[in-house]
Parts: structure tokens; sequence; C-alpha cells
């Protein structure tokens, strides 16, 4: 697999990069303000799925931390937003809500209720009942349809975000990540961007890691 992405220029034509997110995932944010730069120095698209803490976790509740289990219980309100906006709207919502849900939730430190998902909501043109479906399970098989895709390209002992692209063989070059803090802007965007791509397509490659010293900082 050919890890070296060109250089944008017109007519080069453009590869779809598919990243799963859990919008309470602040770590998912860094990674997914990175790949909008990405996008802007490589001929990449990004497209929007839904992926679910709650889901990834929700058989382990009675062994974690009670703080972030009350933090998992709550994902899947804004999640289940995201997914219903998918269904009841098309795909092309789903990254735009995510921004506005994620911008107020990180950026701004809004909390997770309702008034905030529905200032969300009314941002990208959406009607403000579908925060109901913050409640509801009535999209539930659909947000598990596409976590299950998600993770299936990596498996179940990472979280948010995924990323899936292309390789040359046909077959998508999956991974975890990456973890960053700031945003990387400009030629280091292009630069993080060539660097995983060119790990990942390497057959038994699974990790680089090494301790964080700082939390998300978000600009």
């Amino acid at each position: 697999m050919t890890a070296t992405v060109p250089e944008t220029d017109a007519g080069t034509t453009r590869t779809p990069a598919d990243f799963w997110f859990d919008p309470l995932c602040p770590w998912a944010w860094m990674t997914s303000r990175w790949m909008l730069e990405v996008e802007k120095v490589r001929p990449v698209d990004v497209r929007w799925h839904a992926m679910s803490l709650a889901v990834l976790n929700e058989d382990k509740l009675d062994t974690l931390p009670e703080e972030y289990a009350t933090f998992l219980r709550d994902a899947w309100g804004p999640i289940r937003v995201v997914v219903a906006a998918q269904q009841k709207h098309g795909e092309e919502y789903v990254g735009r809500l995510y921004t506005a849900l994620g911008t107020r939730f990180h950026n701004q430190g809004l909390p997770r209720t309702r008034e905030t998902v529905v200032a969300a909501l009314e941002e990208v043109g959406l009607p403000a009942d579908l925060a109901d479906y913050a409640d509801s399970d009535a999209y539930d098989t659909e947000l598990r349809a596409s976590h299950k895709e998600g993770i299936d390209k990596v498996g179940q002992e990472v979280g948010t975000p995924v990323i899936a692209v292309p390789g040359d063989d046909g077959e998508q070059i999956a991974f975890f990540g990456p973890v960053v803090t700031p945003t990387p802007r400009g030629a280091d965007a292009a630069k993080l961007w060539d660097g995983t791509l060119m790990v990942a397509s390497i057959p038994g490659f699974y990790e680089i890691k090494r301790t964080r010293t700082q939390g998300p900082i978000f600009d």
C-alpha cells in the first residue's frame, strides 16, 4: 500500500477519508479539526460517521469509575440526535451538526443539555424537535450498525476516532487516532497526515504511543 499523498492541485482525484466520532469525546474533536485542515492541504474529502463511547463500553459500566460511567450514560443523547438527523434529513448534516455540537461542548464549554443541543440544531438549519431523540432508541439500530462498521476495522481495544482510507489494493487502511493537541494546521497538518498513512500502511504495524502530558487545547 502506498502511503504518500500528493500535493493538492487542480484536477487531482480526491480521496475519501471515513471518520467515526462520538460528539462527547474531546480527543476525537481535536482529530476532527485536524482532518478539516487536511482537506485544505491534501486531496482528501472527509465522510463523517457515528460511533458511540456508550456502546463501546456498555458491558463495562459496572467496572468503571462512577464519574466516567456517568459520562458514558450522558453520551447516548448527542450521538442519538446526530443519527436521527442523518436518518431524517440526510448525510450532509452529519459533519455540520458534529461541528455545531462539538464547538459548544468543547470550545465553549457549554453543558450537555437539551438547550445546547437545540442551539446546535438551529445553527445548521435542523428542527429543534430532533433533540427529542436524545432520549429515544428509535435509531439505535442504525447507530449500532455505524459504530460496528467503524470498530470492526480496528478492533475493540480502541475508542474514537477511527479513520479509514482506501489503499492501493482496494482494501481500506484503518486506524485509531491520531491523538494530538493542539490542532496541527497548514504544513504541519499535511506532515502528520502523510506520516500517519505511511505507518498505518505497513502490514503488522499496530501502535506508537507516549504518555500525554497535557489535555486537549481547544482553539
